[in-house]
């Protein structure tokens, strides 16, 4: 018996060569990719990028990203625009200023904006959207892709801003772990695990481009439950991922919990593994290099362009209102104005040996098939 076994044992044993050239990825197959260091760890960010460029091209699209309200109704324990942090200064940038935003992306040639908030679903708050949406095709003569990243809606409403001019929805999860969603939410049904779900199912019904993401080294988490985040965002079909390192603030509940994650770095060098090993999993898709990585070195976004990502989000938030959008803290960027923003994301893509798309919306070719 024993001889069987440990033969059916070396009869399944893969060497992490053979892992890497493979199309398809068992759990165990994405926890050895995750878990390579030195040689090994190598060969799967050169695999990564070979795939990109196989895939997707050499080109970075820019999505002009403009963070207009950190007005929240939810109280999610990571975060630091959450509706109980009273330490916040809240604020709404007028239509006027993002209009200006949203001129200067297109006049700019970036192709595509997002208009990223808090979570609101007042009446005056959707209407509001629709006549931006409108107003932005009306400026940029249709010119411009617009995605969307406000949270749960209603499926009509998600159908409205569809009709109005919004291709693209980011509605990011941060665990597909029901039990550590349940962990980093209030527990009632407005932090509701299969809302959230649900909401995602909903874009997907009503035809965007459907993107999501994850938080990388949070309380509680572990190599098989990134492992499983990946096999999920293949389930549920996604077009683009962004995802990166969970980083703390100091004015969340979360925070206390901080003596449970490892080092910054180790946390940076996990969602860098996550973007190279998501990759070789959805090799078509969209994905970002976040901007929290950058929070942790310097160069983590232009790391993150070498390794399989292809989609960056310049900074186009008016610089007075950047300092209270702090989802976490040392949200780098938060002096630089639209141009320097701008002059310094081309000298990193340039520094990756990456072209722009300027000018082109960039879509998900995975949305595409």
């Amino acid at each position: 018996m024993f001889r069987q076994s440990a033969f059916r044992i070396f009869a399944v044993m893969k060497s992490f060569q053979e892992i890497l050239l493979q199309t398809d990825f068992a759990r165990d197959d994405l926890v050895a990719l995750l878990l390579a260091e030195g040689e090994d760890r190598q060969q799967l960010f050169q695999r990564a990028q070979a795939i990109k460029l196989n895939t997707v091209g050499n080109k970075i699209f820019f999505r002009g990203l403009i963070e207009f309200s950190n007005i929240c109704s939810k109280d999610c324990l990571y975060c630091g625009i959450r509706k109980s942090n009273k330490k916040v200064n809240r604020f709404e940038a007028t239509d006027d200023e993002i209009l200006e935003a949203c001129r200067f992306a297109w006049l700019n040639r970036f192709g595509s904006v997002v208009l990223q908030s808090g979570e609101q679903s007042s009446p005056t708050f959707i209407q509001r959207i629709n006549l931006l949406l409108r107003k932005i095709k009306e400026i940029s003569n249709g010119e411009l892709g617009i995605t969307l990243s406000c949270g749960e809606q209603s499926i009509e409403t998600y159908r409205q801003w569809r009709e109005n001019g919004a291709h693209r929805y980011l509605l990011r999860i941060e665990s597909f772990n029901a039990d550590l969603y349940r962990k980093i939410h209030p527990e009632d049904d407005f932090h509701s695990f299969e809302r959230r779900l649900q909401a995602l199912k909903d874009l997907k019904t009503t035809g965007y481009q459907v993107g999501t993401g994850v938080m990388i080294g949070l309380p509680f988490q572990t190599t098989e439950d990134l492992a499983d985040d990946l096999l999920f965002l293949k389930q549920i079909d996604v077009d683009m991922v962004g995802m990166g390192p969970y980083l703390e603030h100091e004015d969340t509940p979360l925070y206390k919990f901080r003596n449970l994650i490892k080092p910054k770095q180790e946390r940076f060098d996990m969602a860098l593994k996550m973007v190279a090993t998501l990759r070789l999993l959805l090799p078509d898709i969209n994905i970002a290099a976040a901007t929290a990585l950058q929070a942790i070195d310097p160069a983590g976004r232009e790391k993150a362009l070498t390794i399989g990502a292809n989609i960056l989000m310049p900074n186009l938030t008016p610089c007075e209102y950047r300092k209270e959008y702090q989802l976490y803290e040392d949200k780098p960027c938060l002096e630089e104005d639209a141009d320097l923003c701008r002059n310094c994301l081309e000298a990193r893509i340039e520094l990756a040996g990456c072209k722009i798309g300027y000018g082109e919306w960039g879509d998900s070719k995975h949305y595409k098939k």
